[in-house]
């Protein structure tokens, strides 16, 4: 089994913004898979279906996201799966908007969301995809990643969670390393190539 968590904070106070990419990218793949997230207890809001002959799991995090160690170590417990068979979607502000990046494992990277997972599994090697969502041009962290896209962005908004969704498809019929090869250029490097 694999199971896919979306990151972000609870409420529909913060449905649309910066930091919660992760939790539409899930939202994205209940629709695209027919997987309903029909159990909720307090952790998380979580589903399970099966997708071209891979079992899979997409849950959201209950908890803010600093807070997201224990609702991913509930995961790892209620589904009996090691870490490296999670993938784990987050905003990243160090990517430009619209670009992915999967990694099999790596540190925080100044992500609180991540830094929490870490510090409660013990460990690394969690394989995450991270999504860009580009810096504030007035260097307000928390206001930008709390703060919705704006109307111009909306259509890159759009691309990116496709290709999230793409990226988490190919993570589950063929892994990390896959994901990692098809997904880590550019959107316009992908244009390149394909021309």
């Amino acid at each position: 089994m694999k199971v896919i968590v979306g990151l972000g904070n609870p409420t529909p106070k913060y449905a649309n913004t910066r930091h919660n990419v992760g939790a539409m990218t899930v939202d994205r793949l209940c629709k695209q898979w027919g997987i309903s997230l029909e159990r909720k207890n307090r952790y998380a809001l979580l589903g399970s279906g099966w997708v071209d002959g891979n079992e899979v799991a997409l849950a959201k995090p209950r908890s803010f996201m600093n807070l997201s160690g224990e609702p991913v170590a509930y995961l790892t417990a209620r589904f009996r799966v090691k870490p490296e068979d999670m993938l784990i979607v987050y905003d990243d502000m160090d990517l430009p908007l619209g670009v992915t990046r999967v990694r099999p494992e790596g540190g925080h990277g100044g992500h609180n969301g991540m830094r929490s997972i870490i510090d409660t599994l013990g460990k690394q090697e969690i394989p995450r995809l991270r999504l860009g969502v580009g810096r504030s041009p007035v260097d307000d962290a928390i206001r930008h990643v709390l703060g919705g896209f704006t109307d111009a962005e909306s259509a890159a908004v759009e691309r990116l969670l496709a290709r999230a969704s793409e990226a988490v498809a190919c993570f589950v019929a063929e892994g990390v390393e896959a994901a990692m090869n098809r997904f880590n250029q550019t959107p316009a490097e992908d244009e390149a190539a394909e021309a």
